[in-house]
């Protein structure tokens, strides 16, 4: 069996050696068949990722309400809402109250909320000027800036009516304006402290928005555990982010497949064609070999173990062309690193062992085909 082995080693290396040219150009095409092949299903793993992330410049995906959606959402029920999403996917969660107002007796919609939970759940708001940082600092809506014909620096004085009716006021002082092409354009931004003390009521919310890096099916879960296991609190799935990245990931999930089978199927082609071209140069050999004894096994063998060496070369050198190829993607596509899934490495090589070898059995047959009399007679 040792005496086999070896003899099949020194047939291969004689075979590689003769007919280097020829099967450089299998091996190229078996490397460029791994690069594209590792290169795309690392994306393939890593896109969703990324795209997850790119979503989310696009607001949140899940917003807390109350049960019903017509009160107030408890403080102490969305700690216990948010101490059940997972950690690994959250990017931020931001509440916001609302609260009925009048500057110079013209009526407006403050908003209390952490500017900076907003920063990470609503990337999209453009702010000119600076965000609040002290009480007594507010944002004005583009709308309402161009309105009253504010600018950051203005002076901005409120007053209403709190929960037992009792009439407040105070000054502020606007340090910038926000715009995001939505509802919060007509909208003026305060802290929760600087609403919790003018109303006289602290504790409570009319929403909250949550952003998580997951899947539609997987943040689905999630809002179902959240509906469970806290009474009172609503979790709701924004549908137009949420379907538009489902949409988009089935798309491209799709091309990569598409793309991937294509070429595996001309790695196949390449292969094979060489590999029939090898055959016919050597049936004279091979013809000689089966007259000297060797079975049909031995010859399918070498054949065999041609391909199996080109494959798991040609894998071994498409693997790190295609983790650097999927690494020049994630940069220049997305802006971000990428973080390569190591057992698609050793996956990648087997799958282009297996292709080739697949390739060869179509040259193998025609191999094993060859009749030595006729062969021999030059016929």
């Amino acid at each position: 069996m040792k005496r086999n082995t070896k003899f099949l080693g020194r047939m291969l290396l004689f075979s590689l050696v003769r007919r280097r040219s020829r099967l450089l150009v299998a091996l190229v095409g078996v490397a460029v068949g791994a690069t594209v092949l590792l290169g795309l299903a690392t994306l393939c793993y890593d896109i969703p990722r990324q795209l997850s992330r790119e979503f989310r410049s696009y607001g949140a995906n899940l917003v807390f309400v109350s049960e019903g959606g017509s009160g107030r959402l408890p403080a102490a029920s969305l700690d216990r809402a948010v101490s059940l999403l997972p950690s690994r996917g959250l990017v931020g969660v931001t509440p916001f109250r609302y609260e009925a107002v009048r500057s110079h007796m013209l009526p407006y919609t403050a908003v209390a909320t952490l500017f900076d939970g907003v920063r990470k759940t609503s990337p999209y708001w453009r702010v000119t000027g600076e965000w609040p940082s002290a009480p007594g600092e507010l944002l004005l809506g583009v709308d309402v800036a161009e309105a009253t014909g504010l600018s950051p620096g203005s002076p901005f004085p409120l007053d209403g009516r709190n929960s037992s009716q009792a009439r407040y006021a105070r000054d502020f002082k606007v340090t910038g304006t926000v715009a995001s092409g939505g509802v919060e354009d007509g909208f003026v931004f305060m802290s929760i402290g600087d609403m919790e003390s003018m109303t006289g009521e602290a504790g409570v919310f009319d929403l909250a928005e949550a952003s998580l890096t997951l899947g539609s099916d997987e943040l689905a879960r999630v809002a179902a555990g959240v509906r469970a296991g806290v009474p009172g609190v609503d979790p709701r799935l924004v549908t137009r982010v949420t379907r538009s990245e489902e949409q988009v990931m089935g798309k491209l999930t799709a091309l990569v497949y598409l793309v991937t089978l294509v070429v595996l199927t001309l790695t196949m082609i390449c292969v094979a064609t060489t590999m029939m071209t090898v055959v016919l140069e050597r049936r004279r050999e091979i013809g000689l070999k089966k007259a000297l004894g060797a079975g049909n096994r031995r010859v399918a063998r070498e054949f065999l173990a041609e391909g199996l060496f080109l494959g798991v070369l040609g894998g071994l050198a498409g693997s790190f062309l295609g983790l650097a190829f999927a690494r020049l993607v994630s940069a220049s596509v997305f802006g971000r690193a990428l973080t390569p899934e190591p057992w698609l490495v050793p996956a990648t090589v087997g799958v282009s062992a297996l292709v080739t070898v697949a390739a060869c059995l179509a040259p193998v047959k025609r191999a094993v085909d060859v009749e030595p009399a006729l062969v021999l007679r030059g016929e």
